[in-house]
């Protein structure tokens, strides 16, 4: 019986062309600047997003804080959604190692921050105030149930920022994604703001591995908290192969995982037992929550899915994530729907 993972899109592995790609990658020494494959993929990440450089991280979570690190001081203070992954699921780096302070605002349904919200959060010329230095979105948002910030949001939040010299960051671990959905060149969510992590090891299925984009000004300080940070890899080709790979022909079907995002959230709406507090999926992935009538918990109900093959994730007492990615088929989304079917009868 073939195991459907949907508990993330982070348990993609690398297809076999992927492996062929790594296994002949040239290397070089990287924390010289000398391996050919990374400086390729860093000069590729960065033409695609239009930015003037780029570095390769070993995660997102590093790449996030490595952007923080390079443009916030201690005692410093950064904007961010209280449902960002940065403030909920990075270990709370920020803080630990930056001593730097993450000054929440409410995200709203669609994963934005009101622009009101922001520009009051900006603290005032005041030696009692911490200072504000960035702003950190999030596209697409993973809490929020995988929405996609537009690119007219994205613009008039990094024109707030600028107003008031602020440097503004994208956590953008699925930017393609959202760009896919939105039907738009990545270009137009990216080139406002000032710098932007995003993932390879996603819905791109690349085995590891982020890069972080901006100028080559804030790519230089990025490079040296990097090695601050114990991130500098020497024959890093072998992975950053698997990257260029994905860059060259993951992105153009991720439409195909959004596609059977929908099947898979339409199936399960005919599931007895099964509503959908978020809505319609906007990207790959599926939030579904348990009627008050099942007498099972979510993760009861994750424990009987498992044992029919199918791995789903729990986020809440009666709440589910389910992310399509490379690895699924339109026939994984049919049995997924049967194996909830089967699970919840009776509940």
């Amino acid at each position: 019986m073939k195991l459907i993972d949907l508990r993330s899109d982070t348990v993609t592995t690398p297809t076999e062309e992927m492996r062929q790609a790594m296994a002949a990658a040239e290397v070089g020494d990287d924390v010289y600047g000398e391996d050919p494959t990374v400086n390729r993929l860093q000069e590729m990440s960065a033409a695609l997003l239009g930015k003037e450089a780029g570095l390769f991280v070993p995660s997102g979570t590093m790449g996030n804080l490595l952007s923080v690190l390079s443009v916030c001081n201690r005692g410093d203070e950064v904007i961010m959604g209280n449902l960002g992954h940065t403030f909920l699921y990075e270990a709370g780096g920020i803080s630990a190692l930056g001593g730097i302070f993450a000054h929440t605002l409410p995200n709203q349904a669609d994963g934005s921050l009101m622009l009101e919200d922001i520009a009051n959060a900006i603290r005032p010329d005041n030696i009692h105030d911490p200072i504000t230095r960035m702003v950190i979105l999030e596209n697409t948002h993973n809490r929020c149930g995988g929405t996609v910030l537009t690119e007219r949001y994205t613009r008039e939040v990094a024109e707030l920022a600028h107003r008031n010299h602020l440097h503004l960051h994208l956590d953008g671990a699925r930017i393609f994604n959202a760009a896919a959905a939105l039907n738009i060149d990545v270009k137009a969510l990216t080139e406002p703001v000032d710098s932007v992590t995003f993932c390879l090891s996603k819905g791109l299925c690349a085995p590891v591995g982020s890069v972080v984009c901006g100028t080559k000004e804030f790519i230089k300080k990025g490079l040296r908290v990097r090695k601050m940070l114990g991130g500098g890899m020497r024959q890093a080709g072998i992975i950053a192969a698997a990257g260029i790979f994905a860059l060259e022909n993951m992105i153009t079907r991720l439409r195909e995982d959004h596609q059977r995002a929908t099947l898979l959230a339409e199936g399960l709406m005919t599931v007895p037992g099964i509503h959908f507090e978020i809505g319609m999926p906007q990207s790959n992935m599926v939030f579904l929550s348990l009627k008050e009538e099942v007498i099972f918990s979510a993760q009861e109900v994750a424990e009987r899915l498992a044992r029919l093959g199918v791995k789903v994730g729990v986020v809440a007492q009666r709440r589910f994530r389910l992310v399509t990615h490379y690895w699924i088929t339109d026939k994984d989304v049919d049995e997924t729907i049967r194996a909830f079917r089967s699970a919840l009868s009776g509940a």
